[in-house]
């Protein structure tokens, strides 16, 4: 066999199979003649044959794992499902290898007896609303007995809380009566909420009602005072008019008769008219007399 064949051959068999590439994101663990030799970051590495050997590869980005639901008991004996999920990161690669037997099974049985004993100090309506305190518990219990394992827990969630039918039947009837409860509240509020508008605008119409009567009565007061103002003002400037016309006895005499003709019309007004005509026109006279001392 020629010599370029058998370094050919040397190279196919010893070097290409121990030359490994190591991606962004992972890491291998080395063991050389069965002991812990190293731990391959991303990158370029060379093992030496038949020594060294890969024990494992291990992936360093966070992983999410969603455990069943799990069985537990309450602090007042009920008994329900809950499930989780839990999110954590391989930070050691050597302790994740060596530390226990499949850690992913570990973690499980770790979060089913932390749920267990954290539900077991809790009453049914705790449990139903205390998802954020039994997170934070978990998430705290999960990362520290996890921590030999080269595991660090990141996060951990309470999914779903499943209750035995009958609680649950008796929950959807609460729940139920208090929306009746507060739909019934909220149609009063809204019924006293009108009524109080209705008792507001008869309040106000009523108001409008009186200010305009008083307008009106206060209009037609002044409408009769300027009325008499005007009546009293025509009857001054007649007056002033018949002194200004200086007028002659005869005038007189009339405008008396004419006084005398008003007096007649008055119900309560007597008058006594003479036997002798001929004293008629000393009537006038007198009544004339009574009219210049009138005005």
């Amino acid at each position: 066999m020629e010599p370029l064949t058998v370094i050919i051959i040397l190279v196919f068999v010893l070097i290409i199979p121990n030359v490994k590439i190591v991606p962004q994101a992972k890491a291998v663990v080395i063991e050389r003649m069965g002991s812990y030799f190293t731990t391959w970051s991303n990158g370029l590495h060379f093992k030496l044959p038949f020594i060294d050997r890969i024990a494992s590869s291990v992936i360093l980005k966070e992983k999410v794992r969603d455990f069943a639901p799990q069985p537990v008991i309450t602090k007042d004996n009920v008994t329900m499902q809950i499930d989780t999920v839990v999110y954590f990161q391989i930070t050691d690669p050597k302790l994740f290898t060596y530390g226990v037997d499949d850690p992913i099974a570990a973690i499980e049985s770790l979060t089913a007896t932390t749920l267990r004993n954290i539900i077991g100090d809790l009453e049914l309506d705790q449990t139903l609303t205390s998802r954020d305190i039994i997170n934070t518990k978990m998430r705290a219990i999960l990362d520290e007995a996890s921590d030999p394992w080269g595991i660090k827990v990141n996060r951990v969630e309470v999914k779903n809380i499943l209750p035995p039918r009958e609680i649950q039947e008796a929950m959807e009837k609460q729940m139920r009566a208090e929306r009746e409860r507060r739909e019934s509240i909220l149609r009063a509020e809204g019924e006293k909420r009108s009524a109080i508008l209705v008792a507001e605008g008869e309040k106000q119409s009523a108001i409008l009602r009186a200010e305009a009567k008083k307008e009106s009565q206060v209009r037609e007061a002044e409408g009769e005072a300027e009325a008499l103002v005007k009546v009293k003002q025509a009857e001054a400037d007649g007056i002033r008019l018949i002194k200004e016309a200086n007028p002659d006895q005869n005038v007189l005499t009339l405008k008396g008769l004419d006084t005398l003709a008003e007096m007649a019309n008055g119900t309560a007004t007597k008058i006594i008219v003479p036997s002798d005509l001929q004293n008629v026109a000393t009537l006038s006279t007198t009544i004339s007399e009574m009219f210049k001392e009138k005005n």
